[in-house]
Parts: structure tokens; C-alpha cells; sequence
């Protein structure tokens, strides 16, 4: 069978995420959604996304296809449903399509489907702070999911170690002279990955293929540090997707930085408000600020984005793709994409600037910064222009 995950109704209210990724590439917990269906289905999959991203992304479709909503989290329920999915059928969840049988070139009409009700729990990214809200669930999924029948390297002597049992140290990752307390969640420590001496780690806490956690960070879960990511000083509630860095002193809480951003040394965000509130956030489906439901709401950071030391995040604030922010006080609590300053004004960041400093950033990791990767961002560039009045 050949498994097809598209981005659904909800992948406006994942960006900035998804301005620069299908939904599917979406890391939280320790997988990706489509590592995680990937893993369950046994399969490889492709993706229907946004015209701009299907360079990158393509769709392959063949006579028959399983059609599956990659905000949705593959529970062994919803996986068994997929599984016997047969032609004309369709699972929805309410009002949304969670997968549905295809055949090639033919025109779907879900009035002439039998539609089937989702059955189990029901774990869906439906909004942009779900990634971090939900992400303790998701690594105690992923840890029994990519664990299983597996046995963990021994953890060192020199570390401090509670729940030992509840603790996966992967090939080639080096963890010495840490506190590693698997009480309240789980530890995973991904291939080549190294731990330096004196962090302190606790659970639920997923930590990538060859990541670095710098000398005595703290980390609280439930946090995600994706792979090739470096994390320092104080981080709680947080993901990091693929290499970006937060590697220095300072606070990241309730938060999710996209891939190859940078927090300069020193650099906070606040996660709760001084009265208390429910956090407001910017909506770009709405284009403007709606309660989240949440107390704790700290820092959502698209991919490129990055800022220089000392710099102070407000509770609920939201920070485009490819951003450049610096200076004294607290900027504003949204950002659009390629902008360039900080409180004391700010101004439209020129992509030929903007693809310089990436292909150096790519370079860094023996990646390189393609001509799609260029047409995606210049596509952003040009979507997001009318959040930038300067």
C-alpha cells in the first residue's frame, strides 16, 4: 500500500512551523510525525503540501493510496483503522478527515465514502503550542515505541541516576558525571549524542542523534532537543527541532524553536504573565492575538530565525521565519518573518542577506542551502510581506 500524508485544516494554525515544512515534518517527542508513521506502518510515505514546498516534498501516488492527516498522532487504534481501510471508506474524526482510501487520478467525494468515527485516544496537533503542550505524551509514546526489543548501552558509573529502568542511552552517545532523574518521565539519548559533565537532566526528556548539552545545563521535561541541536543554561517545556542552538546561559520555557535558529548567550523569555492571564498569541489564520488557553507560554521561533545576546522574549511571543533580533528591551510580541531589529524599531531583512547567512550556517554542518530551499524562502519572503509595515 502506498501511504500519503497530507497537511490538513489545521496547518495554519501550526505556522511559522509549517511555512518552510509539510505538517508531517513537524518534530515532537523524539520522531517527526512522518518518522513516527514511517516506524508503525513499515512503510516509506510522500506528502501532499502547499504548492511551493512540493519541489522538496513530492507527492508520489500510485493506483491505490491510503490517504492520512499528518496532524494526527498514529495511536495503535487509529493505526489498526488505517490498516483495514478499504476502497470508498473514510475515517473522520467529527468534522475532520483523518485518512481516507484513494485510488489514482480519481475523484474523491466523501458523500460517497462510508465514513467511519476515529476510534481511542485522540492525539492531534492543532495548534502551534500543542508542539511543546503535548510533548510529554509524545516522548512517552516514542519511548516505548523506539525502545522496544532494544537494549540500552549501560549508563556510566560517574552519573547520578534515578528510574534507571525509565533511562535509553543509544550507540556512540557519551553521558558522564550527570544527574539523570527518569522519575516523573523518561530519558532518551539518541546515537553520537553527548551529554557533558554536570547537566542535570529530568524527565520526560528526548535528546537527538548527535546532539550536545552543554556543561551544566538544567533541563525539565517535558523537552526535545532535536537531533544535531546544542542546549545550555536553563530550558523546561521546550522543543528544538534539527540543529539550532540554544547552547548558552539563559532561560527557554514553554517554547519551540523551529530549525537553524541561534539564542545568543544570556538571552530569556518570560512564559507567564505578571497577572497571571491566559497568554495571548498571534494567530496568522486570524491575523491577530487569541487566547491560547494557556497560563504558561513562552517563545515560538521559525526556522533561520535568530538573537543576540541579552535579548528579553515576552510571554507569548512569536518570531517569524529567517529574523534577526537584537538590542535592548523586550521586542514586540510578534515578529513577522525576515525582519531585522528589536525594541527600538525594526526593519525588512533583505533575503540576498538572509540566504548569505544561512548557506554559512548549512556550511557549518556540512549541509548545503539548496536553490529549493531558496525558493522557499523567497516564497515566504513574499507571503509574509504584508505582516511588514517598515
Amino acid at each position: 500500500m502506498n501511504y500519503i500524508l497530507f497537511d490538513g485544516a489545521t496547518r495554519a494554525q501550526l505556522l511559522p512551523f509549517t511555512y518552510t515544512r509539510p505538517v508531517a515534518d513537524i518534530r515532537f517527542g523524539i520522531l517527526t510525525m512522518r518518522e513516527r508513521w514511517e516506524y508503525l506502518l513499515g512503510y516509506t510515505t510522500s506528502t501532499i503540501t502547499e504548492d511551493y514546498l512540493a519541489n522538496k516534498w513530492p507527492m508520489v501516488e500510485m493506483e491505490e493510496n491510503i490517504m492520512i492527516n499528518a496532524a494526527y498522532f498514529p495511536t495503535e487504534e487509529l493505526l489498526i483503522q488505517i490498516q483495514n481501510l478499504k476502497k470508498s471508506e473514510a475515517i473522520f474524526d467529527n468534522d475532520d478527515i483523518v485518512a481516507f482510501f484513494s485510488e489514482e487520478d480519481a475523484e474523491v467525494n466523501f458523500e460517497k465514502y462510508s465514513q467511519i468515527e476515529i476510534k481511542g485516544e485522540v492525539i492531534k496537533l492543532e495548534n502551534s503550542w500543542d508542539i511543546f503542550a503535548k510533548n510529554d505524551k509524545a516522548i512517552s509514546c516514542d519511548f516505548q515505541l523506539v525502545t522496544q526489543d532494544k537494549e540500552s548501552e549501560p549508563i556510566p558509573s560517574s552519573n547520578y541516576v534515578k528510574n534507571a529502568e525509565n533511562i535509553f542511552i543509544e550507540e556512540g552517545a557519551s553521558v558522564e558525571n550527570c544527574s539523570l532523574n527518569a522519575s516523573n518521565g523518561p530519558i532518551y539519548i539518541g546515537k553520537n549524542a553527548l551529554v557533558m559533565e554536570g547537566s542535570l537532566l529530568r524527565g520526560p526528556i528526548a535528546i537527538g542523534e548527535e546532539a550536545i548539552i552543554k556543561m551544566g545545563a538544567k533541563i525539565y521535561g517535558a523537552t526535545t532537543i532535536g537531533p544535531g541541536s546544542r542546549a545550555g543554561g536553563e530550558i523546561n517545556n521546550s522543543v528544538l527541532f534539527q540543529n539550532s542552538n540554544k547552547g548558552h546561559e539563559g532561560y527557554l520555557g514553554n517554547s519551540v524553536l523551529g530549525e537553524w535558529c541561534n539564542i545568543g548567550a544570556d538571552s530569556n523569555n518570560s512564559n507567564l504573565k505578571n497577572n497571571y492571564a491566559e497568554v495571548k498569541l498571534w494567530s496568522y489564520q486570524s491575523e491577530r492575538f487569541e487566547n491560547t488557553g494557556l497560563q504558561f507560554c513562552g517563545l515560538l521561533m521559525g526556522d533561520h530565525s535568530k538573537c543576540g545576546i541579552n535579548t528579553m522574549f515576552n510571554t507569548g511571543t512569536v518570531v517569524g521565519v529567517s529574523c534577526n533580533i537584537y538590542g535592548t528591551g523586550f521586542p514586540r510580541n510578534f515578529i513577522p518573518s525576515f525582519s531585522w531589529g528589536g525594541s527600538a524599531g525594526m526593519k525588512i531583512y533583505q533575503t540576498s542577506k538572509a540566504f548569505e547567512v544561512a548557506e554559512l550556517v548549512l556550511k557549518r554542518r556540512e549541509e548545503e542551502f539548496t536553490e529549493e530551499d531558496k525558493e522557499i524562502l523567497t516564497h515566504v519572503f513574499e507571503e509574509t510581506s504584508k505582516f511588514r509595515r517598515y
